[in-house]
């Protein structure tokens, strides 16, 4: 199973979450980014429908196949 890793960093002036070397918008407290962090994380964990999704690799070829709604990812908020 996947697992995504939400961490709360310095950022712009003020705090933010990162996960996989993207930041979200900035909070202006650590406790803000903190608890939208926790938001997110609980959403990644919410079953959705099975649907089709398209994405492009790194050279340039599309691929298309079945994302499982219920296919859910381990989330976790590290401060």
């Amino acid at each position: 199973m996947t697992r995504i890793v939400y961490e709360i960093v310095e950022h712009d002036d003020g705090w933010a979450y990162k996960v996989n070397g993207t930041f979200s918008e900035t909070f202006r407290t650590r406790g803000e980014a903190h608890s939208a962090a926790e938001r997110a994380a609980r959403e990644q964990q919410i079953p959705d429908q099975t649907t089709d999704i398209a994405w492009e690799d790194e050279r340039g070829r599309w691929h298309t196949e079945a994302s499982p709604g219920d296919d859910r990812p381990d989330t976790e908020v590290e401060s």
